[in-house]
C-alpha cells in the first residue's frame, strides 16, 4: 500500500448496484465522509487499497456529495472471500503518483488529427488529462460526448491545459454520483 498519505480504514456492506439486466457481477461501496476527505482531490483518485486484507489498485469515483464511491470486480470478491451484502474491511490509501490514464478512442483519433492540441495534451499533467478524460466520459448523450470531444481538442489546442468550469466532484452541477443501489 501506498506510505504516502494516511491509511483509512474502515467497515462497510458490499452494495449491489441497479441494473437495467438485474445481474451484476460487480459490487460497490461509498467512502465514508471521513475516508473520502484523506484523499488529495474530491474528483477521479487511484488508492491502493486491501479489501478483507486482499490487495488491489483501483480509481475512485467521485459521489456528487463531496465522497467516493468505489467498484469491486468479481475477481476481487472472490479472492477477498466477499460477497454482496457482507460486511468487509477496506483500507484505502491514495497512490503515491496518480497513474496514466487509458485515454478512450475517439479522443485519441482526434488529437492524433490535431497536432497543436496533441502538442499542449503531453504537457499537461497526468491530473489534468484524468480531469479531461473525465469531462468527456461524464456526457450522458453521446451528440454531447462527440461536442466535448471537439471542444477538447479546439480547447487544448488554444494552449488551455485545464477543462474550465468543470466540476470534478459533481457536488455542484450534480454530474455525478454513485451507482443506486438494488433493492
Amino acid at each position: 500500500m501506498s506510505q504516502t498519505q494516511e491509511t483509512s480504514r474502515f467497515q462497510t456492506t458490499l452494495l449491489r448496484p441497479r441494473l437495467p439486466d438485474g445481474e451484476s457481477s460487480w459490487a460497490f461501496v461509498v467512502l465514508p465522509r471521513e475516508a473520502s476527505e484523506q484523499l488529495p482531490r474530491r474528483g477521479r483518485t487511484s488508492v491502493d487499497g486491501r479489501l478483507n486484507g486482499r490487495p488491489f489498485r483501483a480509481r475512485l469515483e467521485p459521489d456528487g456529495q463531496l465522497s467516493h464511491w468505489l467498484r469491486l470486480d468479481s475477481d476481487l470478491l472472490q479472492a477477498a472471500g466477499a460477497a454482496i451484502g457482507d460486511v468487509v474491511t477496506l483500507e484505502i490509501a491514495p497512490v503515491a503518483q496518480e497513474p496514466e490514464p487509458d485515454v478512450p478512442a475517439d479522443l485519441a483519433a482526434a488529437l492524433a488529427a490535431a497536432p497543436a492540441a496533441r502538442s499542449v495534451w503531453d504537457a499537461t499533467t497526468t491530473i489534468a488529462r484524468l480531469d479531461w478524460i473525465h469531462w468527456i466520459e461524464s456526457a450522458k448523450q453521446a451528440k454531447t460526448r462527440a461536442k466535448r470531444v471537439a471542444d477538447a481538442c479546439a480547447m487544448l489546442g488554444e494552449g488551455k491545459k485545464r477543462v474550465c468550469c468543470f466540476d470534478q466532484s459533481g457536488y455542484y452541477s450534480k454530474a455525478f454520483r454513485a451507482p443506486e443501489m438494488a433493492g
